[in-house]
């Protein structure tokens, strides 16, 4: 099925995520509009620095051509604010009208009792209010930038750039710089919020980033691809495990409405819009996250375990060990092969030694070409022996585990789909204590907010009936109970990882699981296409 996008009307962050790109620096910004006149200003004098798909399209090659990329999205207070019609607000979804932290106990992220209190300011001030909140969350704008590889640092323009944007909301007389991209009781707010990959600085004395998260894993591998995001040959590889299976075996890209509006999803339909159809289609919507993650927690956490798991397995080998454990909850290795294809420790070395470091471009390919699957009958691993049934990659993508028993998967998994955009942010030292800043603020982008990132993140994040695991949450992601009494989460959180019962070892069963992953803030915003945006900085949103 050939869909041939318009690139020029796609804000560049739907179809690329920029840090694979060569951005490897970001930053947040967020305002608040006083006045619709001042916004529609500000909107207008923005339009020609956002970055379209044109601009910044997807593609395999390294070498981004420019310093700094722009783009901009809307919470639907900031819409209200901006005097979009009412006809038009209506036709939003219900999800994106609420707002995040309205959804948050369905989410998960009520943690502890005291969950709000651990937000950001930027997001508890926001009280997610029209009237006469001055704090309220109206418009975001995230740029990314290239890297200086002898300093390490943002190129000059992310500095040039961010003044330039805040003289736009200053002169429009009626948007205002929102602070507070912290935890409560700072003395100096944040202004922004800062984002970088892990860098590494080199014996040569150059800085490189690095591919991993503050746990330690490889991350950025097996986003979905969908129709017209690639072309020709770079289709057809970045397709293998990452699109649908066709009902003959092969991997096909997934259908474009699952992911921008105005086009037909998987279920064969254009989903209902905000009318004019001009003003929704090629948008999309953004779920904003900020998640700490507690690194020391994490860390102190392998430490105790990893002796029983190696009394348990069988694994001689203490650092062996670990890796497996690491592996196991998460169903890669911490290089990013997936379990699927390297069960044990020799079978990863031996990826490694059939693919080395040196040779990124072709590891990159060898990696990209694990089209693996999860079949669910007796020929391959049913009980999740290789890889767990609940680890973290088989849950955000079930792949062929919730299909059929031909292993061609469902529609169910088709339509919960996400694409994953964002940095990572804070200490990346490896003792940086908890009480620190750190962790990923991940930009989740797909068509139904409601279908595809909540029903991820409620059922098969926060729930373990899809895996076979009963309530057992996610083991990295997911919100663990520590079994109190008064909690309102249940027993201790628990992982289990089953074992061949052929080698007469019995499954580890690990309980206890601290909370590794916290939300700091977050909200649900529509990403205008470049048609919406002129609409909106016009004023002339028709919605007969």
């Amino acid at each position: 099925m050939a869909v041939h996008l318009d690139l020029a009307d796609i804000q560049g962050n739907i179809l690329v995520a920029y840090g694979r790109q060569g951005f490897y620096k970001g930053r947040i910004m967020l305002f608040h509009i006083d006045r619709a006149e001042s916004g529609r200003k500000f909107v207008t004098e923005l339009l020609p620095m956002i970055t379209t798909a044109q601009a910044c399209p997807p593609r395999t090659s390294p070498g981004p051509k420019l310093p700094v990329t722009v783009n901009i999205a809307f919470t639907w207070y900031g819409l209200l604010a901006l005097e979009i019609p009412t006809r038009t607000l209506r036709g939003m979804p219900d999800e994106f009208i609420d707002g995040m932290i309205k959804r948050a106990p369905m989410l998960g992220d009520h943690f502890d009792k005291n969950w709000e209190k651990h937000w950001d300011e930027v997001w508890t001030k926001s009280g997610q209010d029209f009237g006469p909140n001055p704090n309220t969350v109206h418009i975001l704008v995230t740029l990314n930038s290239q890297m200086d590889s002898y300093t390490g640092k943002a190129v000059p323009a992310l500095a040039s750039v961010t003044s330039q944007i805040n003289n736009h909301a200053r002169n429009s007389g009626g948007v205002t710089l929102l602070t507070g991209h912290n935890p409560p009781g700072q003395r100096v707010p944040r202004e922004y919020q800062d984002l970088s990959l892990i860098i590494k600085h080199q014996e040569n004395g150059k800085y490189v980033p690095t591919p991993k998260e503050h746990f330690g894993f490889t991350d950025g591998i097996g986003d979905p691809v969908f129709y017209g995001q690639y072309s020709g040959e770079d289709e057809r590889t970045k397709v293998q495990g990452n699109g649908a299976l066709d009902g003959k075996g092969n991997w096909r890209p997934l259908a474009t409405g699952e992911f921008l509006l105005g086009y037909p999803d998987e279920a064969q339909e254009i989903a209902g819009a905000a009318m004019p159809l001009d003003f929704s289609r090629n948008g999309t919507f953004m779920a904003y996250r900020k998640l700490h993650q507690n690194v020391a927690a994490f860390t102190a956490f392998m430490d105790e375990t990893v002796e029983q798991f190696r009394a348990v397995s069988g694994i001689e080998n203490v650092d062996h060990a670990r890796e497996t454990l690491m592996a196991k909850m998460v169903g890669r290795w911490s290089d990013g092969v997936p379990l699927s294809r390297a069960k044990d420790v020799a079978a990863w070395n031996q990826f490694n030694i059939d693919h080395p470091t040196s040779e990124p471009k072709a590891r990159e390919v060898a990696l990209a070409d694990f089209h693996f699957r999860y079949p669910t009958d007796a020929r391959d691993d049913p009980d999740g022996i290789r890889c767990p049934l609940t680890a973290h990659m088989r849950r955000v993508n079930t792949r062929d585990m919730l299909g059929p028993s031909d292993g061609d998967g469902s529609v169910l998994t088709n339509r919960r789909r996400i694409l994953r955009r964002g940095l990572l942010y804070g200490n990346t030292s490896d003792d940086a204590p908890d009480t620190d800043e750190q962790g990923v603020v991940m930009l989740i982008v797909c068509a139904s907010l409601f279908r595809q990132f909540e029903f991820v993140q409620q059922q098969w994040i926060n729930y373990g009936l899809d895996a076979g695991a009963g309530s057992d949450t996610c083991p990295i992601v997911g919100n663990h109970s520590d079994g109190a009494p008064d909690s309102e989460h249940g027993p201790k959180a628990k992982f289990v990882i089953p074992t061949d019962p052929a080698s007469g070892r019995p499954p580890f069963i690990v309980e206890g699981i601290p909370q590794f992953v916290e939300t700091r803030g977050g909200e649900y915003f529509f990403v205008p296409s470049m048609t919406a945006l002129r609409m909106i900085g016009m004023g002339v949103v028709d919605p007969t």
